[in-house]
């Protein structure tokens, strides 16, 4: 029952994961008003009719903040906080604080300018990955071989636009078996994790990875929990890798898909995202 809460759902399409989300809410009787990212505004006065709680699923890392914020102002709960969504949609972000907190991660250098990334990659050693600082599907990502490989990228990204182009994320490139682990964490619980296997090395369920299960090992639920409190907790996706010295967390999703991971597990990963939503909209 909905106990008279209601649920926001912000968001720019409905894909699976947002119709799971809509179901799970239906079956429990909860009101969902909808806003579209696209079309939605904000004034600095609170407005009528706001959900007692906020789901941010927007696929604009940008949007996501802002709304977020504005919510925020309004004292609207949101799941995530737009300082989660903040740090955790940042990589660069992302790597001091897992640093900081110990978490392991892989070796990464950042730079400001294609001169400082030539001595970034050498430092770091070939191969190397570079990435942008903003962004989530594997897009714009490049495994750099060579001192030429560097070259020729770093001209391209050079001529470029775009501000974000002009901060150059290098990171280590960790010899895995054929596949990467993305644990799914709600609040305090890893509710699910897979396996996602490619040839290629890029293992995105978004670009073709074949995802099964995995199992959630003390090592896999620890250091998964110690990466999403790293960026302040919440529904996280947290990207791992098996490294020679044991699992490292390159990423860590603060708006993550789950259509693939509900493929491989029998927990219904909506029903958890939409009970923790709930319980902040009761605080």
């Amino acid at each position: 029952m909905s106990n008279g809460l209601t649920l926001g759902l912000f968001l720019t399409i409905v894909r699976p994961e947002e119709k799971a989300i809509l179901a799970a809410a239906e079956r429990r009787g909860v009101p969902v008003v909808r806003f579209d990212d696209r079309e939605v505004t904000f004034g600095l006065e609170r407005p009528d009719g706001l959900p007692s709680v906020l789901l941010n699923r927007s696929v604009s890392h940008t949007r996501s903040v802002y709304a977020g914020r504005c919510f925020e102002h309004y004292g609207v709960p949101t799941v995530n906080a737009p300082d989660v969504l903040e740090l955790a949609g940042d990589k660069v972000r992302t790597s001091l604080r897992l640093q900081e907190r110990g978490v392991p991660t892989p070796r990464t250098v950042v730079a400001l300018s294609a001169e400082a990334a030539r001595k970034a990659i050498d430092s770091i050693g070939y191969p190397a990955v570079l990435k942008p600082a903003i962004g989530s599907w594997g897009r714009l990502l490049a495994k750099v071989d060579t001192a030429e490989d560097a070259e020729q990228i770093l001209e391209h990204k050079e001529a470029l636009a775009s501000p974000i182009h002009s901060v150059f994320y290098v990171q280590e490139y960790v010899e895995k078996p054929g596949r990467d682990l993305r644990a799914f964490v709600v609040g305090e619980e890893v509710v699910a994790a897979m396996f996602r296997r490619s040839e290629s090395w890029r293992t995105n369920s978004a670009r073709g990875a074949v995802a099964e299960a995995a199992p959630l090992t003390p090592e896999l639920r620890e250091t998964s929990l110690r990466a999403a409190d790293a960026v302040g907790g919440g529904v996280l996706a947290v990207d791992l890798m098996e490294g020679k010295g044991g699992l490292v967390v390159h990423e860590v999703n603060p708006t993550p898909e789950f259509k693939a991971l509900q493929g491989t597990t029998d927990v219904d990963v909506a029903e958890r995202i939409v009970d923790y939503a709930l319980r902040q909209g009761r605080r």
